[in-house]
């Protein structure tokens, strides 16, 4: 084993707490709803960016490359001043959802370099202008540009030209669980002589104000030295550490406590507050900081001058001993380059010899955006509903407000974030994506993910579990099973480690969800789905999950599709269970004949004219039951009928042989229920090595489905596959009803419409997770139908191709968003020049949310590094393929 997987397995047997200090902290903890006690629950409004400098949080921290204990109770990142600006820069500065043209979007540069799974080395970049911060401008500029326009960029300003900013590399080593060496590395890239002030920074999140019972922490100077100062932390639960400060910067403390005489008007209940030290420097007010060097908040004042493309580092250690008598020097140095050289070990096994350098480089980035990305994350629904002792009460209307039926919900864990500033909580069905990349270099990690939010204390009694933070009852596609059994051979394949306890222990909690769905969202009780918008957001013509300005209600094409597979995904686990334990081949019985009805649903409806397969345009769409009993079908060619290529599933003659009972059951079924079986993938007749298949699309409507998948004047595009035809750019979808117009139109960047709030787009960009999903079922098809069954790729091209040649082809246009091409340009940045010449930014990598249906520029959350990290597992299953 490499240094770092021995961590790992110290971690796993609890013989060393290696996961106790991580990247917890969050990028933005205002504009949550966590933070919203508002009258309206307009988190945006409610707790803003220009109040979180002075207003201590209820439920988290955030900050800029920073770290914290898995409780979240002492913290550290970096702030920084250039002289220049209106406030210290001590968080990510963005527009809000109601700010933006499309939404939330922070608008900053940083980006994830390093990080292995126990964060035993990490590395952060962070690109500060020499310029005052233009944070009016970015406002003003957004907020006056249409949704039909692009957004205004950091970039766009100028603060970037002429190279006058810092590059602040932030480092953190860890020599054991709880010695934790820190470098911050500043480069002037300008031409001329700059000063900074690099302000590394150690805090308590207050957990104090909210209720008298919880004990007050300290920090205190326990030492200043010209060699070194050393600062020393109590708290009643996490104990002493103590932080070293190589040098001799000042020394500034305060209290993490709301300025309420700037917030709210009134006479504040501190002397110092959470402002202080922005006061102190930026303001000049000498008594904004306590002169007896104690607080609940801490910050080294290391004033730099840095000559022209100079570099200047300082050394921060956080251990948990108060007497080293060299913190410093070679030892530290060494420590550093023994971790960096064990993370190059441990991921030189996720990276085929035949990868480019610049493959790799984009895996290890991705690697390192999903680690970063880990977050703690408190919220404890039926306190935050009732309000504290110490704070006034909620206002009324929370009671019936937004997730006022979860009380049940006590969330106090690390979870992985779609990305820590645009969507700093968890995301049910991004979640389940994340696990796939994570399950690579960390399954324990990942297995946790999936375990915890079909936990009791996520997972609501009645089955559901929680979407996301706006709204919990909301609800996601049925990707958990998919995602465990992933999970588990994935593990399995690349540690050598069945862990049938963890698929158990999913397995008995996602019969309990399986149940919700179907007496919920079955309608008719005719196994036709409509689930909502199932995270699609905007694709369809209407809001799926609000009430239809039709009336009515919709037999979702995609939502029936994730039921078929999530049949399958629980059929495949079960199967598994089997071997070891008879009792599941009842239960795999089980899942076989939901499927069968399933499909049979999916592809005919008894005698109505509801099928929502179309043989005319031999493709999916959903249905529409109007009040006056007419249907209506909505024929939007999106990715809502592509979905059906995900419920396919392949049966080993050898499981089939080991598992007799279930064999028989299933033989029986197919012999005396030919109704069923007229309507799916054929199950008698063997396959290559006499597999057998289930899939709701068989070769007939499979043919005709990939003719439009893979068709470049429809969903095939250099990049990958997008979410909505071209088809649709000339022949826009328009629906008319009570003289309103709706319509459906090939909008392949930014959201054009107000629909979620503008700030995502499923009407033609190219999704990662959907992307991934077609892949997957491609490979299984042709596992079933072999190298003989082979289909025109593109489409019109004349070439043939087996279906795992198409899975090829379709990984590398996907990887291809993020290589450079023959002229050394990254697709992902566009037209972006800075990000295509300048040699300090263009091997810097952003994992998008979702790219450009027709140029693959990046689009969405720029961090989003959740189901996007899917591009370093492709790398890895697909290498030798790129080399």
């Amino acid at each position: 084993m490499t240094p770092e997987e021995k961590r790992l397995e110290e971690a796993r047997n609890k013989q060393a707490h290696w996961r106790r200090w991580g990247p917890y902290l969050s990028e933005r903890q205002w504009g949550t709803v966590r933070e919203d006690y508002s009258h309206s629950g307009s988190a945006w409004d409610y707790f803003t960016h220009e109040q979180a400098r002075s207003r201590a949080y209820r439920w988290g921290e955030d900050g800029i490359a920073g770290i914290s204990d898995n409780h979240q109770r002492l913290c550290f990142a970096i702030a920084l001043w250039n002289g220049e600006d209106p406030i210290l820069k001590e968080r990510l500065f963005g527009l809000s959802g109601t700010e933006g043209n499309h939404g939330e979007d922070v608008k900053e540069y940083y980006f994830y370099l390093d990080s292995t799974p126990t964060h035993s080395y990490m590395k952060c970049l962070y690109k500060y202008p020499h310029r005052a911060f233009p944070y009016s401008q970015l406002v003003e500029e957004n907020k006056s540009r249409s949704r039909q326009q692009p957004e205004f960029e950091l970039l766009d300003t100028g603060v970037f030209d002429g190279n006058c900013y810092f590059d602040v590399f932030i480092e953190y080593a860890k020599n054991s669980p709880d010695d934790i060496l820190i470098k911050i590395t500043a480069t002037n890239r300008a031409t001329e002589e700059k000063t900074l002030h690099l302000l590394p920074t150690l805090w308590f999140r207050n957990t104090w104000s909210w209720n008298p019972s919880n004990e007050k922490p300290l920090l205190k100077a326990s030492k200043a030295e010209a060699e070194f100062s050393i600062i020393e932390t109590e708290h009643s639960t996490l104990g002493k550490r103590w932080l070293y400060c190589d040098g001799s910067p000042e020394l500034l403390f305060t209290e993490n406590e709301t300025n309420e005489a700037r917030v709210f008007g009134v006479s504040n209940n501190s002397a110092y507050v959470k402002d202080g030290i922005n006061d102190y420097l930026v303001g000049g007010r000498k008594d904004a900081i306590n002169r007896n060097k104690k607080g609940t908040k801490f910050a080294a004042n290391y004033l730099l001058t840095i000559g022209a493309v100079e570099t200047k580092t300082i050394q921060l250690r956080l251990n948990e001993l108060p007497d080293l008598l060299q913190p410093f020097g070679l030892d530290f140095n060494n420590i550093f380059k023994s971790r960096k050289q064990e993370a190059d070990e441990f991921y030189q096994r996720l990276a085929p010899l035949s990868l480019s350098e610049d493959m790799r480089n984009i895996q290890r980035q991705a690697m390192a955006g999903m680690l970063w990305s880990k977050q703690f994350y408190h919220y404890v629904v039926e306190e935050w509903l009732k309000g504290d002792p110490a704070a006034p009460p909620p206002p009324n209307e929370r009671r019936n407000g937004r997730n006022h039926d979860w009380i049940h919900l006590y969330n106090d864990d690390i979870l992985s974030m779609p990305d820590k500033w645009e969507y700093p909580w968890f995301a049910a069905w991004d979640l389940a994506f994340h696990t796939i990349p994570l399950a690579m270099v960390d399954p324990d990690f990942a297995k946790k993910q999936l375990d915890v939010l079909t936990r009791e204390w996520y997972m609501h009694p009645n089955g559901q579990i929680p979407a996301y933070e706006w709204d919990f009852s909301d609800v996601n596609p049925p990707v958990y099973a998919w995602a465990a059994w992933r999970v588990y051979n994935i593990e399995q394949k690349m540690y050598g480690r069945a862990d049938r306890h963890f698929l158990e222990r999913v397995f008995q909690k996602l019969l309990l969800n399986f149940t919700w769905w179907v007496n919920r969202k079955d309608v008719a009780g005719k196994n036709v789905f409509q689930g909502g918008f199932l995270g699609l957001d905007n694709i369809g013509v209407f809001d799926r999950s609000s009430q239809l300005p039709t009336g009515g209600y919709i037999d979702q094409s995609d939502g029936t599709s994730w039921m078929g597979m999530y049949s399958l995904n629980m059929l495949a686990i079960a199967l598994e269970l089997a071997k070891s334990n008879s009792a599941y081949e009842d239960i795999a019985s089980k899942f076989f004949e939901h499927f069968l009805y399933i499909a049979d649903a999916m592809n005919h409806i008894g005698q109505t004219n509801a099928e929502l397969w179309d043989e005319e345009d031999g493709f999916y769409y959903d249905v529409l039951h109007l009040p006056d009993k007419q249907n209506l079908k909505l024929k939007v060619r999106s990715m809502v009928g592509l979905i059906p290529l995900f419920a396919v599933e392949t049966l080993e003659p050898e499981t089939l042989n080991q598992l007799p009972g279930f064999k028989k059951r299933m033989e029986w079924f197919i012999s005396n229920r030919p109704d069923l079986k007229q309507n799916v993938a054929c199950m008698e007749t063997p396959g290559i090595g006499a597999i057998r298949l289930l899939a709701i699309v068989y070769r007939g409507k499979l043919k005709r489905i990939l003719q439009k998948l893979l068709d470049e004047t429809e969903f095939l595009g250099d990049y990958g596959i997008r979410a909505l035809s071209k088809f649709h750019a000339t022949h826009p979808y328009i629906f008319h009803i009570n003289g309103c117009e709706f319509r459906v139109d090939y909008d392949p960047a930014e959201s054009s419409n107000n629909l979620f709030g503008g700030n995502s787009n499923w009407r033609g960009p190219v999704w990662f997770p959907v992307n991934y999903l077609i892949i997957e079922s491609l490979r299984k098809f042709h596992h079933y139908l072999g190298d003989d069954f082979k289909i025109e790729c593109p489409t019109g091209s004349g070439q043939e191709m087996t279906l795992a040649e198409v899975a090829t082809e379709l990984s590398q246009r996907l990887v291809r968003i993020f290589l450079k091409d023959a002229a050394g340009n990254r697709p992902v940045y566009g037209g972006i020049e800075k990000f295509q010449t300048d040699p300090n930014w263009r091997n810097l990598i952003l994992f998008y949310e979702y790219f450009h249906g027709d140029n693959g520029a990046g689009l969405g959350a720029s961090h989003q590094t959740g189901w996007t990290g899917l591009v370093a597992e492709m790398i890895h299953i697909c290498g030798a393929d790129w080399g």
